[in-house]
């Protein structure tokens, strides 16, 4: 047996603690309009919210009190199951422009990005300023500046015009119900992210990365229109389902990122 193996074995689990920690504190204390202060991650019980203490959090134990008693979410045993495999699959084969270090350190930005988005449909504006740099930073380092910044460019116009248009449906949709809510299709933190993911992508494939989220977008989009007309729930549901773009558009970046042979032979089909 390979000893290298305990490498990405234990950076995995490192990282997969990470994603799950930072998903844990970020959106709660940014939700209480409070300085996104990292400190102990609290219980998600509504009716408890007690402090965990360290140990207990680290080998994910139960709430400590005696009313609450809490068992960890299955996120976080999915997260850290994930963390781990994609730690190995890049070991063994990494992407050949960022290599493995870097390779894992974007792949960890990514996933927690996308818990976040996925349970709280926030793309949080501290990891957004994070991810800008550190996108920037792997952009320059792969493929130098050109392509780095007119990716990035790209990436907002894009998403920046899809997004005039959510707001346009947004007021069309708000006439049919006879009323207005907070609800888009697509947010700023979505013009954010696309302008990170072109810095990482870089032109032209930032192109292809966005019109393979919205695909991956509609697919999942028509899955839940078919499951609500089975239902018969089309007339009264349809206009108040949501769906997060931002982890589509991380997946197609992952794919076109970290397994591009797949990709390619996947379109020469």
């Amino acid at each position: 047996m390979d000893v290298w193996i305990f490498i990405p074995v234990f950076l995995g689990l490192l990282a997969g603690g990470l994603i799950n920690y930072l998903a844990d504190v970020l959106p709660h204390t940014l939700d209480n309009e409070c300085s996104a202060r990292l400190g102990r991650p609290l219980c998600l019980n509504p009716d408890c919210k007690a402090a965990f203490r360290w140990t207990d959090y680290l080998l994910l134990r139960r709430c400590r009190q005696r009313m609450c008693r809490r068992g960890r979410g299955l996120r976080t045993y999915a997260t850290l199951i994930l963390a781990e495999a994609l730690s190995i699959f890049i070991w063994f084969s990494p992407p050949h422009t960022l290599g493995y270090a870097l390779g894992l350190l974007v792949l960890t930005y990514l996933l927690l990005v996308t818990v976040i988005d996925l349970e709280h449909r926030l793309i949080l504006r501290p990891l957004s300023i994070a991810g800008l740099m550190l996108a920037a930073a792997a952009g320059l380092y792969v493929r130098g500046w050109l392509s780095t910044l007119i990716g990035g460019a790209a990436g907002f116009a894009i998403m920046f015009a899809l997004y005039l248009f959510g707001r346009l449906f947004a007021r069309w949709r708000a006439r049919r119900l006879g009323k207005t809510d907070n609800e888009e299709a697509l947010g700023s933190g979505d013009v954010t992210l696309a302008t990170i993911l072109g810095l990482l992508l870089g032109w032209p494939l930032i192109w292809y990365g966005l019109l393979l989220g919205i695909l991956f977008s509609g697919i999942i989009g028509l899955v839940i229109i078919l499951a609500l007309l089975l239902t018969r729930r089309y007339k009264t549901q349809a206009f108040n389902v949501f769906i997060p773009y931002g982890p589509f558009f991380i997946l197609s970046t992952f794919l076109l990122i970290y397994a591009p042979m797949w990709m390619s032979s996947l379109v020469q089909k």
